[in-house]
């Protein structure tokens, strides 16, 4: 990196955070900070929402999904638009109509405070583990490509977000979640064009998605009914609707982004715009990580992404056999780039026989190339059981670092350490106020001044936001922690969101059976996530249904033994 890309992403980074605290400075009451003085216009609801969502961990990742796995990965986010509709009709009046400041104040209303407090403690035990990774993926890649200390990492993308977060609360976030998108979105675009621009001078975009598809890249649609599959159409808009119900609706990260709408109106148009637009965002990240796929079928790949795998690999006992695989991805790069040339001069001559038999050499060398692949990833695994092999999250950075001009750089890793800000920021603003409005002001005397909680609710955002540090930090000790953030969601959400369905559709339901179902269906989850019953996005739908399951149950045997049935010997 020059000087150019330092001043670009260090410029980018201190703006945001500068423009956060000058922007917000002065919130004096619990509206203020926590809901922004409720203020909030449609557009900013939409960029917010989906700022929230789109952790580094998206800019990063899905390209390289699409790389390795092509473009089926969209449709996890299938039953998403289904969900704003749902949650707009349902939840958002509710919310406003009770005037609430956290979603699980609603919980305490319709049952009691023991099920707010469940709720809202499963909320932090999930967002306060996710928050610690939001920070930690981008830092270990970011560390591994450019050698940077991955505590300093750590460290410095926290304290960024503690100072605007803690200074002006959901008014801060939300302000800067639009900088951030558009910074983000802009940096997409331009290396989107810029890989379009290194291809070949025959291969435009047409051909370039004739190519991606003759790899099975542009296989978007699975209809397979196995459970086990991960993404598929049937899981999308099923676990995938229950998911996004339950994120949308119910955690406290999204909810206080709507919250803060200026009318009812407001919060519903804000989360309509995040429902058409998710699908074609994700949509074309998806694709830029297609066309970076179309680029290396002409130029050099290592043979994994992740540089630290390889030199563990090169300074172990297997250093030799790695570098005979390496000779053999050589080997094939040019057998995949003359199979290319055919298959483009096929298609320029339409020449149909011409064509699949090219497309079939094409298919034959990518599953050589897959099987190389695996190959160096089970030797990596055998050099150093503590480096991560799966290399997707490499994909794109490497690309960016190797291939983009001086200043591109540096905005893509703005990008990058944006959308980890943004994320970030989101999750601690949440913690702070489930732990300062749904804890400690529930279980502390009444009567303290608006003041009072602002100023807790800002040393609660500090301490979520020192957590989420050391979380990160060690997050070393554990495996695959990049993968897991829709997967620690998953194991929460579905019983979550079994809850909230219960407090809105089902009256006959009181509180000592939701909690006792909450806690079974809690434990019974785990096991199954465990024991790999099933994929993880089905467990949304499996908690949700179990938890309404169980409450009826219960709830139903708490009422006969309160009003046994009179026997005949009584009359």
């Amino acid at each position: 990196m020059g000087v150019l890309d330092w001043s670009i992403l260090v410029g980018t980074l201190l703006f945001i955070v500068g423009y956060g605290v000058w922007k917000t400075r002065g919130s004096k009451n619990v509206n203020d900070y926590v809901l922004g003085g409720s203020e909030a216009k449609w557009w900013t609801i939409g960029l917010s929402v989906m700022a929230t969502q789109a952790s580094a961990i998206t800019f990063l990742s899905t390209p390289g999904q699409a790389f390795h796995d092509g473009m089926g990965f969209v449709q996890f986010y299938f039953g998403l638009p289904l969900a704003m509709i749902i949650i707009c009709i349902v939840f958002i009046p509710i919310y406003h109509r009770l005037k609430v400041y956290t979603a699980y104040e609603l919980l305490e209303n319709r049952f009691d405070l023991k099920t707010r407090t469940l709720t809202a403690f499963l909320f932090l035990i999930q967002r306060g583990l996710s928050a610690g990774i939001t920070i930690y993926a981008p830092s270990i890649i970011l560390s591994a490509v450019l050698g940077w200390d991955l505590w300093t990492l750590n460290i410095i993308i926290g304290i960024l977000v503690i100072i605007y977060t803690v200074s002006g609360g959901t008014k801060a976030v939300s302000v800067t979640q639009k900088q951030q998108m558009f910074i983000i979105m802009a940096g997409m675009f331009v290396a989107f064009f810029f890989i379009l621009g290194y291809l070949p001078n025959d291969i435009n975009f047409s051909k370039a998605l004739k190519i991606a598809g003759a790899s099975n890249k542009l296989d978007i649609l699975n209809f397979d009914l196995d459970t086990n599959t991960r993404y598929t159409f049937w899981s999308g808009i099923t676990g995938g609707l229950f998911l996004a119900l339950a994120y949308f609706g119910t955690d406290q990260s999204q909810v206080q982004r709507y919250l803060s709408g200026k009318s009812v109106r407001e919060s519903q148009l804000g989360l309509i715009f995040n429902g058409i637009l998710k699908i074609p965002m994700q949509f074309f990240i998806l694709l830029v990580g297609v066309m970076v796929f179309v680029f290396y079928q002409y130029n050099s790949s290592p043979l994994n992404f992740n540089p630290a795998a390889t030199k563990a690999v090169m300074q172990s006992p297997l250093a030799n056999d790695y570098k005979i695989l390496e000779e053999g991805h050589l080997e094939l790069e040019v057998e995949k780039k003359m199979a290319q040339n055919r298959y483009s001069a096929a298609l320029d001559l339409k020449e149909y026989d011409a064509t699949e038999e090219a497309k079939q050499d094409i298919i034959s060398i990518n599953k050589k190339e897959r099987y190389n692949r695996d190959a160096a990833k089970a030797m990596i695994q055998k050099a150093d059981n503590d480096i991560e092999t799966n290399d997707k999250d490499y994909v794109f950075i490497h690309f960016i670092l190797n291939y983009l001009p001086k200043g591109l750089v540096g905005l893509l890793l703005a990008v990058i350490l944006s959308a980890a800000m943004s994320s970030t920021a989101s999750e601690l603003n949440a913690l702070g106020t489930i732990t300062a409005l749904d804890l400690y002001k529930r279980y502390r005397i009444s009567g303290l001044t608006d003041e009072h909680y602002v100023k807790i609710s800002k040393l609660f955002t500090l301490l979520w936001g020192i957590v989420a540090i050391i979380i990160a930090c060690a997050a070393n000790l554990f495996d695959n922690l990049i993968q897991l953030v829709n997967i620690i969601g998953s194991i929460f959400y579905g019983n979550v969101l079994g809850i909230f369905l219960i407090a809105f559709f089902f009256k006959y339901i009181k509180g000592n059976g939701v909690f006792v179902a909450a806690i079974i269906t809690q434990v019974i989850v785990i096991i199954g996530y465990k024991y790999d019953w099933m994929s993880y996005l089905w467990l949304n739908a499996f908690g949700c249904g179990l938890v309404i399951t169980l409450a009826f149950i219960l709830e139903g045997f708490d009422r006969l033994l309160k009003n046994p049935p009179i026997k005949p010997e009584d009359l």
